[in-house]
């Protein structure tokens, strides 16, 4: 019993409860009806107790009130200081990116000229001669066709030219303003107009160079402003001046040289090379491919990656007839345009070089329906240069060598109109190749006259010399007329006009090679094509033409070899594989044959004269229904005279 609470205890032992339950308080008020004392000290205690808990709750609620208005107060506290945070984050951010901007402003300030009070009076204040001044930079700035891409320049001002208003206290503008002179690197222009004893001088200074000086009648203030904008331009801008000077009427070309030449020598690297290439580009125009080729490595020994250099290199080569050279500088050119990396180009200049250059690459491999996919992409994108003609001229000449006779013709009469001499020189020379490769020989042979006269004409209307015409007519003109005078059977001119051309021209050694199997001078013809594949192991197309006369020859054997040879070098050129059928055929194997005539038609699928030998080895297969076939579709396509007679020997024999 020990561990059992007592019952009781005494009455004056604080730390009892008093038990307060509601049976308890009924038992007691029962209890207590007859005793007033402890009646009254009941109603007293329970009075007590409801106010005790009356004054709880109003505590409770004020404690309620605190805590809702401290909530309510965190809750404020906390959003200003979010307001004040991002408040503060916007002025920074607003801050960095206006500093951000001053630091990279390289515009050019022109800044109100000082003027003589009378000219003032008439109106040609300081701002006005300013903003005359603006516009004559611009327009000059708008000439300048460089694919260079504007950050390359130590001091470049691109197509931010501006005139200076002045500003009365420290506004934003003043203080942008402030950060621009502080951080950035704009080109200020200054300058004065003042009467002199014959007329007026104006002065501008800009650069940190000692001022350009201009004098004369003051009725020729706009070319007197003129002057000055060019001497401006030459002193901030020298590259681009030299490349504007090769766009005037009539092109400075000297004067540009002069100023590349020194770039050249004393520029910074970047320079140096843009300088260099500049120069390989005159050299070129000039006739001097080799000198132009020269230039351009030394503007790669700057900048190994430079892919507007191996372009140049690219077209120097091509024009002196060094085949195996341009293709190598055409498929670096691609490398370095597909790498990304760089390239050193402007985006719309690059963006048109690729495509440009895999059309060179594919139109040495002689994989034509590659270039017709370039040229339309070169057609489809913004022009550059001439660069969307250039397109049309190459699907052109490639529908041609797809020996698409009819998508030909039609392309040329959807040709938009030429709007200048250039446009006219260079659509008539795709037109000439085009017949060439169409077999077209008394067109290509009566337009020889016309299109030399043209041909220097418009050189000369650019600025180029008459050495880069002859350049161009003895190794890209005169090797497609004299073997097309061989096809009509007059060898003497033919040789008479090749002899003319040098023999370092793959295109012209090939043309002596096609004259002699013309004769049938075989061992002639042997010999030169001995030597043009010497000159250009890599390109299809003399392996394939010696193997035509191999074949004429009746050496089926040899010349299923080369063009054996000429399908490794040329996966997609379908001419090869076509004469590869026909010397099957000679050789009583029809059957072999057509599986020749069916990979050349995944490449050419419109050419007459495959759908024509096709047939025949079906015919001698004995499969008639699909010879006739063949057949039909040869007789919808282009065939020449003779072509035309073996489709009806055939096909109704």
């Amino acid at each position: 019993m020990a561990d059992m609470p007592l019952a009781g205890g005494d009455d004056n032992e604080p730390d009892q409860p008093l038990e307060t339950n509601a049976a308890a308080i009924a038992i007691a008020l029962d209890g207590a009806k007859d005793d007033p004392k402890l009646s009254s000290y009941i109603a007293e205690f329970l009075a007590e107790q409801r106010a005790l808990i009356s004054d709880q709750r109003l505590h409770l609620e004020e404690q309620v009130k605190r805590l809702k208005l401290t909530i309510i107060d965190e809750r404020l506290s906390i959003a200003l200081k979010a307001m004040t945070a991002a408040v503060g984050l916007a002025i920074v951010m607003a801050l960095a990116t206006a500093i951000w901007y001053a630091a990279h402003d390289n515009g050019l300030v022109i800044e109100a000229f000082s003027v003589p009070p009378d000219m003032v009076a008439r109106g040609l204040t300081g701002q006005a001669i300013a903003a005359q001044l603006q516009d004559k930079l611009a327009a000059m700035q708008n000439a300048t066709k460089s694919a260079r891409p504007a950050e390359s320049y130590a001091n470049n001002w691109g197509d931010d030219i501006k005139v200076q208003i002045p500003e009365t206290g420290v506004s934003i503008g003043e203080f942008y303003n402030l950060l621009v002179t502080w951080l950035g690197r704009e080109t200020h222009i200054t300058g004065e107009i003042f009467h002199t004893a014959n007329g007026i001088a104006v002065t501008a200074r800009g650069g940190g160079d000692g001022g350009a000086l201009v004098t004369g009648s003051e009725a020729d203030l706009d070319k007197l402003l003129q002057q000055t904008a060019e001497k401006i331009y030459e002193r901030t801008q020298p590259y681009r001046y030299a490349i504007y000077l090769q766009s005037e009427t009539p092109p400075q070309m000297a004067r540009s040289r002069q100023i590349l030449e020194g770039l050249a020598q004393s520029g910074s690297p970047r320079d140096r090379a843009w300088a260099y290439n500049g120069l390989a580009v005159l050299d070129n125009e000039a006739g001097d491919g080799e000198r132009s080729v020269a230039d351009a490595r030394q503007a790669l020994a700057f900048m190994p990656d430079f892919a507007l250099a191996y372009e140049n290199i690219d077209q120097s080569e091509a024009n002196l007839g060094h085949d195996e050279a341009s293709l190598a500088a055409a498929r670096s050119a691609v490398d370095v345009l597909r790498q990304g990396s760089n390239v050193d180009m402007s985006a719309l200049a690059r963006q048109v070089a690729l495509p440009q250059e895999q059309e060179t690459v594919d139109s040495a491999l002689d994989d034509f329906a590659a270039v017709r996919s370039s040229a339309e992409r070169m057609i489809a994108l913004p022009d550059y240069n001439g660069s969307v003609e250039n397109g049309h001229q190459a699907l052109v000449i490639a529908l041609a060598m797809l020996h698409d006779g009819a998508a030909t013709r039609r392309t040329m009469r959807n040709l938009p109109p030429a709007t200048d001499q250039q446009t006219q020189v260079n659509r008539t020379l795709g037109e000439f190749i085009a017949d060439y490769w169409l077999g077209e020989w008394s067109s290509v042979v009566s337009q020889h006259a016309g299109i030399e006269s043209l041909l220097r004409k418009g050189l000369a209307a650019v600025g180029a010399s008459p050495s880069y015409a002859n350049v161009l007519l003895a190794r890209q003109l005169w090797p497609y007329v004299a073997s097309a005078m061989a096809e009509l059977g007059d060898f003497k001119e033919a040789h008479a006009l090749i002899d003319q051309s040098p023999l370092d021209c793959y295109a012209c050694v090939r043309a002596h090679a096609d004259i002699d199997a013309a004769e049938k001078n075989w061992s002639g013809a042997a010999a030169w094509f001995a030597l043009a594949v010497k000159q250009a192991p890599s390109i299809p197309m003399g392996y394939y033409r010696w193997g035509r006369m191999l074949m004429a020859k009746g050496d089926y054997d040899g010349a299923i070899a080369k063009f054996e040879t000429a399908h490794d070098k040329g996966p997609h050129f379908a001419d090869p594989l076509e004469a590869w059928g026909e010397a099957l055929i000679a050789r009583n194997r029809s059957d072999l044959a057509l599986a020749k005539f069916a990979e050349a038609d995944k490449d050419a699928p419109n050419w007459g004269r495959l759908h024509l030998k096709w047939g025949e080895a079906l015919l001698w297969a004995g499969r008639r229904g699909d010879a006739a076939k063949q057949f039909a579709a040869a007789a919808k396509l282009d065939l020449n005279t003779s072509e035309r007679a073996q489709l009806v020997q055939v096909s109704h024999g």
